[in-house]
């Protein structure tokens, strides 16, 4: 892939609507024009939904949570895909998934449906673009913290009062801390190294793989 002489102190903030073409057309062509190709994506919008139980999940919301996190992480993709290969010299994808997907999480159905998609999506996608030299992998983290993400976490499902939880947001922490084998969070630093290995030329004969980053949660192991 060339280089396209941005450094890590030169970048340019465009905000775009994932659910809409035109508005993600429009977000590439002006990446295009400031800095001449795209080489690598990191596709990571997403939106976590309301927290309820399946038999009173808000129809609504369900739709609104794949919209953003299936059909957006979509649109982004082609697009981006399209102008790879316009541009020639291959390129390099990741979608941020998550173990949601794999394992599910009471009281996030919608949350947990649309990364299982994605999932799916990354793999697909990855025997689609292998030929022209894209390649595409899925992350798929889990308890990342401290953040604001992960207080909402613990207190919705603290109010959901879910049989797998508590009632108080400090002990619903602690006790999914205490389900991983590494017993602590995860941290944002070491979401982004997995990241960037999976973006960087080190992971050049990587394609159609979700790396989970959870500690130990999804192998099994007590």
């Amino acid at each position: 892939m060339e280089e396209t002489g941005a450094s890590l102190t030169n970048y340019t903030s465009i905000v775009c609507n994932v659910t809409d073409q035109e508005s993600v057309d429009a977000a590439i062509r002006k990446i295009v024009e400031t800095y001449g190709r795209i080489d690598l994506l990191w596709n990571n919008a997403g939106y976590q939904g309301e927290f309820n139980y399946t038999l009173d999940y808000n129809e609504a919301d369900f739709s609104n949570v794949m919209e953003i996190n299936v059909t957006g992480m979509f649109i982004i993709l082609q697009a981006v895909a399209r102008q790879m290969i316009s541009q020639g010299g291959g390129g390099a994808m990741v979608n941020t998934a998550s173990v949601a997907g794999l394992r599910g999480t009471p009281g996030m159905i919608a949350y947990a449906t649309s990364k299982a998609a994605v999932i799916a999506m990354t793999v697909t996608a990855a025997k689609d673009l292998a030929p022209h030299q894209i390649r595409v992998n899925a992350l798929s983290p889990a308890l990342i913290g401290p953040g604001t993400l992960w207080e909402r976490q613990n207190r919705l499902h603290a109010e959901l009062g879910a049989p797998y939880y508590a009632t108080e947001p400090e002990q619903v922490a602690q006790n999914k801390v205490n389900s991983v084998p590494m017993k602590r969070l995860g941290s944002e630093e070491e979401v982004v190294k997995s990241l960037a290995f999976l973006l960087s030329d080190d992971a050049s004969y990587t394609t159609g793989t979700n790396l989970v980053v959870d500690g130990g949660m999804s192998a099994g192991i007590k």
